[in-house]
C-alpha cells in the first residue's frame, strides 16, 4: 500500500479547485495581492503537483492599484473543463469584481477577462445536459444565476439556492451533477479554526436544496487536529472511479491559540459515498494515497542563479509587474531591483519573493548593494508585518516591522561588495503547549529570550568569508501568522530595494 504525505500543495496555496480532462489534473489556488495571479499546477496521480502557470499573468488581466489593502486581490477562483475549453472564473477584490478567463491550455495563454455582473464573490461555474451554465456564488447566502459564458451575459436574476447549516460566511459554492441529483458544497464558519464543509442536495436547478442530515460534512472546529481551518472544497471524480477532494487547511503549532505562518495549504482527502452523498475524509497528514500510476514532478529549484531570460514560474510580486524594475538584462547573471518606495511599509515599495514551503528552511542570497542603494531580503506577511536583513552604506542590520512598530535590531559594519544574506526558520525549539508566558520556570521565562510558545524561531544575520552564520536577531515568529496580522495570505520570501538599486547573484529558499 503506498502513502503520501499532507498537505499535498505546501506553504501558501489556499482555495483550491480542481478539475480533470482525462488523466490529467489541474488545480488553481488564490494569489490574494500577489502577481502574477492563479497558479495553475498539474498532477497526473492528485499527489504530485507542479507549476505550469497563471491565469492572470499580465498587467492586462490584473493589476491592482499600489493603494489596494494587503489580502485583496484574486480570492477563490474556480477551475473546470467544458465543452472542449478551460474556464476560470474568480472575484479580484479592489480590482475588476467578478471576471471569468478561458484557455485552450490550463499552461496559457488565458483569454482577457470577461466582467460578469453579479455581487459578492466566490464565483463557481456549472452545465447542464443542455447546456445552460450556472453562476453559483456567495452574496448574503448561496446565490446563482444562468449566465452566457462567452459573453458574461446574465439570463435572469439572481435566485437564492442553500445557505449551509446556520454558521457565519457561506460561501466557496461549487456545484455538481451526479447522476439523478445535483450538489451543493459549500463552507461555513469562517476560515478560521470552525472552518467547515457543508452539503445539500436537490433534483433539480435550481431547487429546493435538502441538506445532510450530519452537516457539517467536514470540520476539525474544537479538536486537537495538527491540520486545522478546513473548508474550501471541491470535488473530483478520478480517472479510476474513485472520488477526492481537494481542500484547505493550516498547521498551526506553538502555545495557544497556536499559529500558522505558511498560510493555507492545499490537503487531499478521500471521498466515500453513503446513501447518496459524498462524503469526504478522514484528513491525515500521513495518508493512503490513490491507486493511480505515480507520477512525481521534479519539485521547484530550490536555487536561482538568474541566468534565464525570464524569472521562474514561481517568483511573485505585489500587486502589479513591473519590467523597468525587476531587471535581468541589466547585469548578466544576476537580479537588479530598483526601488520604488522606500521601506517595505509603503505602497508599491519592490519586492520579489518565493512562497514558504518548508516549516524549517533556510533562505540565503548573495546580496551586491553599491552606490547609495539599499536592499536586501525579507520574509513578509503583509505591510505591516515583515522582517528582514539588509545592506545600505557598507552596513548589515537586521530589522522587524510588527503592526506600528518598526525597529533595527542590530547592525554590524562589513564593508563594501557582495555579501551572502541569511534568514532561518527553526521549529524544533518550539516548546509544548503545557509552557505558556505565566511559567514560574526561569530557563522558560520570557525575560530570558528563550521561546514561549510561538510556531517557530526566525534567525536573522549573514554569512561571514568563513561561511559561518553571523546572527544579528532571533525573533518570534508568532507576528508573521494570521493569528496576529489577520489576512488571508502566508509568508513570502525574497528579495528587495528600498533606495537606489540592489544586485542579487543568486537566490535559495530550500528546506533544512
Amino acid at each position: 500500500m503506498a502513502y503520501f504525505d499532507n498537505p499535498v500543495i505546501p506553504g501558501f496555496s489556499p482555495d483550491p479547485s480542481i478539475c480533470r480532462v482525462g488523466d490529467d489534473y489541474y488545480v488553481a489556488t488564490s494569489s490574494f495581492e500577489y502577481v502574477p495571479g492563479v497558479p495553475i499546477r498539474h498532477s497526473r496521480d492528485l499527489v504530485h503537483w507542479r507549476l505550469i502557470g497563471h491565469a492572470l499573468d499580465r498587467p492586462s488581466q490584473l493589476a491592482l492599484p499600489d493603494t489596494a489593502p494587503s489580502s485583496t486581490g484574486v480570492y477563490a477562483p474556480t477551475l473546470r473543463h467544458h465543452d472542449g475549453r478551460f474556464w476560470l472564473i474568480t472575484t479580484v477584490v479592489a480590482g475588476a469584481g467578478n471576471i471569468l478567463v478561458t484557455a485552450e491550455d490550463p499552461a496559457g495563454p488565458w483569454s482577457e477577462p470577461l466582467p460578469i455582473d453579479i455581487p459578492g464573490i466566490d464565483p463557481s461555474l456549472s452545465w447542464e445536459e443542455d447546456g445552460t451554465c450556472w453562476c453559483v456564488f456567495s452574496a448574503d447566502g448561496i446565490r446563482a444565476v444562468r449566465i452566457d459564458p462567452n459573453t458574461g451575459e446574465l439570463l435572469g436574476e439572481p435566485v437564492p439556492m442553500w445557505s449551509g447549516s446556520g454558521l457565519q460566511y457561506p460561501e466557496g459554492p461549487h456545484l455538481y451533477r451526479v447522476g439523478e441529483w445535483w450538489y451543493l458544497l459549500l463552507s461555513e464558519g469562517g476560515t478560521e479554526r470552525g472552518h467547515a464543509l457543508s452539503l445539500a442536495r436537490a433534483r433539480t436547478l435550481p431547487g429546493p436544496f435538502e441538506p445532510h442530515p450530519a452537516n457539517p460534512v467536514l470540520s476539525h472546529r474544537s479538536t486537537g487536529h495538527p491540520v486545522q481551518n478546513t473548508g474550501h472544497g471541491d470535488l473530483v471524480q478520478a480517472h479510476d472511479g474513485t472520488w477526492w477532494m481537494v481542500l484547505l487547511g493550516t498547521r498551526p503549532r506553538g502555545d495557544t491559540p497556536m499559529y500558522h505562518g505558511m498560510g493555507r495549504e492545499t490537503f487531499l482527502v478521500p471521498v466515500r459515498w453513503e446513501d447518496g452523498w459524498p462524503l469526504p475524509g478522514p484528513l491525515d497528514l500521513r495518508a493512503t494515497a490513490p491507486e493511480l500510476t505515480p507520477h512525481p514532478w521534479p519539485r521547484e529549484a530550490d536555487r536561482d542563479d538568474f541566468d534565464s531570460p525570464a524569472l521562474a514560474l514561481d517568483w511573485v510580486t505585489p500587486r502589479r509587474q513591473d519590467p523597468e524594475a525587476v531587471r535581468l538584462d541589466e547585469r548578466p547573471g544576476h537580479l537588479v531591483l530598483h526601488a520604488r518606495a522606500e521601506s517595505l511599509d509603503r505602497p508599491g515599495a519592490l519586492f520579489v519573493g518565493r512562497r514558504q514551503r518548508d516549516p524549517d528552511c533556510v533562505a540565503r542570497a548573495l546580496a551586491d548593494v553599491a552606490d547609495g542603494g539599499r536592499g536586501g531580503i525579507a520574509v513578509r506577511l503583509d505591510e505591516a508585518h515583515h522582517y528582514e536583513v539588509e545592506v545600505a552604506d557598507g552596513t548589515v542590520r537586521a530589522i522587524a516591522r510588527i503592526g506600528p512598530l518598526c525597529h533595527a535590531l542590530a547592525e554590524r559594519a562589513v564593508g563594501d561588495g557582495p555579501l551572502t544574506l541569511r534568514i532561518d526558520v527553526t521549529t524544533s525549539d518550539v516548546l509544548p503547549p503545557t509552557v505558556t508566558a505565566r511559567s514560574t520556570d526561569p530557563e522558560r521565562d520570557p525575560a530570558s529570550g528563550l521561546r514561549v510558545g510561538g510556531p517557530d524561531t526566525l534567525r536573522l544575520g549573514y554569512e561571514t568569508e568563513d561561511g559561518d552564520f553571523e546572527i544579528l536577531a532571533e525573533l518570534d515568529g508568532r507576528y508573521l501568522t494570521t493569528e496576529v496580522a489577520g489576512g488571508f495570505t502566508g509568508r513570502v520570501f525574497g528579495m528587495y530595494a528600498t533606495r537606489g538599486s540592489a544586485a542579487f547573484d543568486w537566490f535559495e529558499l530550500r528546506a533544512s
